[in-house]
């Protein structure tokens, strides 16, 4: 199975914006043939914390029309929103479609990071989902830094970890260089990271999406500087990895 990394500049507080240029990203990875394609933290809306504090008509559940574009790609989507919750936060959450749009599985961030845990509620259950016969575990950002949720996964038989996120220059380049190959390394699975590049609120993403296969190898990365996304084939087997 080919798997796609995305990173996108993303349009401030405007979900119609950044869903028709994720759904752009998303034609572009269908087009390499790609059969899902795993998007940054926020993606709908940028790192925009005071915005979705402040306004619940930008938080997006997974049958919000307003992913139509999205979810009619003709690929396989996870993208991560503010999640309505029931309560007064929403939550950090990843939701996956599949190639027909049909909703397959969401997952909450658990580890919320510093100020976000004044905006936001966060999840309680581990997530994973079945797609072409592969089985995937979900992580959002600094929950990467807990090897305890990729470890869980690994046990419960997932094979590619998908972690949406948003580092920036400056430290989160080193972060994103040790944490997600150690990863990779430490619980031999395949390790997604989808970054922002640009202006993400109050930092600046340094892109990089990459894919690393089981044993840290990197398989696949993007630039620093362009939205786009990248390409590396998974295998179900032990055997290795085919970088596209």
């Amino acid at each position: 199975m080919k798997i796609a990394a995305a990173q996108l500049t993303c349009v401030p507080a405007d979900v119609r914006a950044n869903v028709d240029r994720a759904a752009a990203l998303a034609a572009s990875a269908r087009d390499q043939g790609a059969e899902l394609v795993v998007f940054p933290e926020l993606a709908l809306t940028g790192y925009e914390l005071g915005a979705l504090a402040a306004d619940p008509s930008l938080w997006t559940a997974a049958d919000d029309p307003r992913l139509d574009p999205l979810r009619s790609a003709g690929i396989a989507t996870a993208v991560n929103v503010a999640l309505p919750t029931g309560g007064p936060r929403p939550a950090v959450a990843t939701l996956v479609h599949d190639a027909d749009g049909a909703h397959v599985t969401t997952y909450a961030k658990q580890h919320l990071y510093r100020q976000e845990q004044e905006v936001f509620a966060a999840g309680e259950r581990d997530g994973r989902f079945e797609l072409g016969g592969v089985r995937f575990c979900l992580g959002v950002c600094f929950d990467n830094h807990f090897p305890g949720l990729p470890g869980r996964g690994a046990a419960d038989g997932c094979r590619v970890h998908l972690a949406s996120s948003l580092y920036g220059t400056g430290d989160g380049i080193h972060e994103r260089a040790t944490v997600y190959p150690g990863i990779a390394r430490e619980h031999g699975l395949y390790v997604v990271l989808a970054n922002h590049v640009g202006p993400a609120g109050p930092w600046t993403g340094c892109g990089r999406a990459a894919v690393w296969g089981p044993g840290g190898a990197l398989l696949a990365e993007a630039d620093d500087r362009t939205p786009s996304v990248v390409t590396a084939t998974v295998v179900t087997a032990s055997a290795g990895s085919t970088p596209v």
